[in-house]
């Protein structure tokens, strides 16, 4: 335990660490544009379509509806369910992506590159081939399984390496489980000829979002989202070590334990509603900690607004590629994520 004079090891080794220069002006100023930014881009999502919206006409479908006007039904039914939901799911991919940087100290660990999506994704190809039609509401407890069960055999494989389980070897483990469990879901697919009702979901994207998964999505995200940000503190110490951790009085194997069942639900819910998008979780936490610091009591709701505002205007982004068809949400954030991986990859070596 740290003594009161501040010269034990752990105290000199908190007063040493970057945890201290936080940015908390910055991180107020972030958050407050970026939710700004986010209502903004919200309109703008709502009034973009195959039939072009006024803004205008978008306040008075949210705040004076009128049901016998069809662009107020567009409004309600179709697009704003899809805004509501990318703005979730983009809080719930970049918040689980940061916890688990901050758990592990791997600044690779992403929902999507550590198995979770693709554990997620098998699993609902197993439902949809044997239970067709099973209910949203136990699509969202079967991901959440899965997604269990893609990080645990993600972790199993990186283990067995000779030196333990180092930031790239967790990457290469997590590729090579992903594509294990991609391949077989495909071949689930393929058997019992449900490709259709896969290939949107693997592509990843909202439009197909309706209300009643907004609903049902919700109470679990913002449950996820606060448990995390009770967690913030907890994640900083872990990210400055375990031993520094545990010094500080930290009982590590709770913590890392509430943070994995955190990220079981945020990853869960957002794949189960609009598939597999990588490299979310990835890219905003280092976003996130290079303008604000490196405590997690600013990353963690940093990360949850600019995840958002990067998960929303990518939806506007693949409504403007190509007119009036649509690019897959999925396949426009991994035209940015993939190089930022491989400078993350070539970081992590050079580093080695």
């Amino acid at each position: 335990m740290a003594s009161s004079t501040g010269s034990s090891p752990a105290s000199k080794a908190v007063k040493a660490s970057p945890v201290l220069k936080t940015r908390p002006l910055a991180a107020t100023i972030i958050l407050f544009a970026g939710l700004a930014a986010l209502l903004l881009s919200l309109a703008v999502s709502i009034s973009l379509g195959a039939a072009d919206i006024r803004l205008a006409t978008v306040w008075e479908a949210v705040f004076r509806f009128n049901p016998e006007l069809t662009q107020h039904q567009i409004i309600q039914e179709l697009r704003m369910p899809r805004a509501l939901a990318g703005a979730m799911v983009g809080a719930c991919f970049a918040v689980a992506g940061a916890i688990m940087q901050g758990m592990t100290r791997n600044p690779l660990a992403d929902p999507g590159l550590l198995g979770l999506n693709a554990g997620a994704g098998f699993v609902l190809a197993l439902c949809f081939a044997f239970a067709p039609g099973l209910p949203f509401q136990h699509l969202i407890l079967y991901s959440f399984l899965g997604a269990a069960v893609g990080v645990a055999v993600v972790y199993g494989v990186g283990s067995l390496a000779k030196g333990g389980l180092t930031p790239v070897r967790l990457a290469l483990a997590g590729a090579a489980v992903s594509a294990l469990l991609s391949a077989l879901s495909e071949g689930i697919a393929i058997f019992f000829r449900i490709g259709q009702d896969l290939a949107f979901w693997y592509a990843g994207g909202v439009a197909g979002v309706k209300w009643m998964q907004v609903k049902l999505m919700f109470p679990w995200v913002a449950a996820a989202l606060a448990a995390s940000l009770a967690l913030s503190r907890s994640v900083t110490l872990l990210s400055l070590g375990e031993d520094i951790a545990k010094s500080l009085g930290g009982r590590t194997g709770l913590i890392k334990l509430s943070c994995t069942l955190v990220v079981l639900l945020l990853a869960g819910a957002a794949v189960s509603a609009v598939g597999s998008i990588g490299f979310v979780g990835l890219m905003i936490p280092h976003v996130a900690r290079a303008l604000v610091g490196v405590d997690y009591r600013w990353i963690i709701p940093c990360s949850a607004v600019l995840g958002s505002l990067l998960m929303v205007l990518a939806d506007i982004g693949a409504r403007m590629v190509n007119p009036p068809f649509e690019t897959p949400v999925g396949a426009l954030i991994a035209v940015l994520g993939v190089p930022f991986f491989l400078y993350l990859v070539r970081r992590e070596r050079r580093e080695l």
